[in-house]
């Protein structure tokens, strides 16, 4: 994939978007609002998995419980923590062990609008995505038994399950656990960025250089990967398309969704993440060792399309980047019912 490649990427998504003919040049607001949506108020219904407040409050509990993993001291919150952008400030995250991950966290926010989750997409959804770090050795190193037995344990949960599933049989089950995160996590949505308010009409909501660096976005070929609602999310591309980056941010040893299709021209191919709250949510890449966000626009800009931005250039984007951070939701740390004598003691 070259960059006349990426480009008509671009064009492709703005007809896609409904326009029937490519975008005005000078109608920069008409361009925006082809290739990009704005965050919703209300959060999305999910299909087969319905919310209700029963369930809400309990995919809150469940997230923010450390007993769902093996030392009952990492949540789904330690790793995709809501006060720091849904993410946690380490280039991989520390789990079970103190053991390191081998990818940095995703944000957590606005996740529901991705096409897939993890960065190879290998989850469908977030219900999905909330069995992985439950199970994995380097992570919760937990079992589908252990949190059962846990959560069984305690009886305050077995009435919250019946609750938020009435009519089930078993409705304290692993599949109702993950069911019941996701849609906590469909909640967890930043709508109302300075960019939202811009696509909904208001031309002063972007300053002039966050304006810039939005058509320079577009005009680059940004928004072949990071278009949509989410501003990326939304599909696979690869990582390196005219120079591969350096080994320390494109790990060699990581091909992406190569591991999920075993396919080779998957081979350094990932999800494009989601631009939102971007400025928040460092450090960036799968690798996360880049720590600026003027760096990782430029890594782009080389990487994808063999060019060198100007200084200028990159503060632009940037700031327009910028723009994406949205209200952050507002929580309340959930009280989680107590364990009683049967509870499953924690293994460090």
């Amino acid at each position: 994939m070259n960059k006349r490649l990426l480009t008509s990427l671009a064009i492709s998504a703005v007809l896609a978007a409904g326009t029937g003919q490519l975008y005005a040049a000078d109608d920069l607001m008409s361009s925006a609002k082809a290739l990009f949506k704005p965050i919703p108020d209300k959060p999305p219904v999910l299909k087969g998995n319905p919310a209700t407040p029963a369930k809400v409050d309990l995919g809150a509990k469940l997230f923010f419980d450390p007993r769902l993993s093996k030392s009952q001291l990492i949540s789904c919150n330690t790793c995709h923590n809501v006060g720091l952008g849904g993410a946690d400030l380490q280039e991989t995250s520390t789990g079970h062990g103190w053991q390191k991950g081998p990818r940095n966290a995703p944000t957590v926010l606005n996740s529901v609008f991705n096409i897939a989750q993890f960065w190879d997409g290998r989850a469908k959804d977030l219900a999905e995505q909330a069995k992985g770090p439950v199970q994995a050795s380097v992570e919760m190193n937990a079992t589908p038994e252990l949190v059962l037995k846990t959560l069984n344990s305690i009886p305050e949960y077995v009435q919250a399950f019946k609750a938020a599933f009435p009519g089930e049989k078993d409705p304290l089950n692993f599949d109702n656990m993950a069911k019941a995160i996701e849609v906590y996590e469909a909640t967890l949505n930043t709508p109302d960025s300075p960019f939202d308010r811009f696509l909904k009409g208001n031309r002063k909501a972007l300053d002039a250089k966050a304006t810039s660096g939005l058509k320079l976005f577009i005009d680059k070929g940004c928004v072949a990967c990071h278009g949509g609602i989410n501003i990326g999310g939304s599909g696979y591309y690869p990582f390196g398309v005219v120079a591969k980056p350096a080994e320390n941010i494109l790990p060699r040893g990581d091909k992406g969704r190569f591991t999920v299709t075993n396919t080779s021209s998957d081979e350094y191919v990932f999800r494009s993440p989601s631009l939102r709250n971007v400025a928040i949510t460092g450090p960036y890449f799968h690798s996360g060792v880049v720590w600026s966000l003027r760096e990782a626009v430029d890594v782009m800009g080389s990487a994808q399309f063999g060019i060198q931005l100007t200084s200028e250039e990159t503060d632009a984007i940037t700031a327009f980047l910028g723009s994406l951070t949205g209200k952050q939701p507002k929580v309340v740390y959930p009280l989680m019912p107590a364990s009683t004598d049967s509870t499953p003691r924690p293994v460090l």
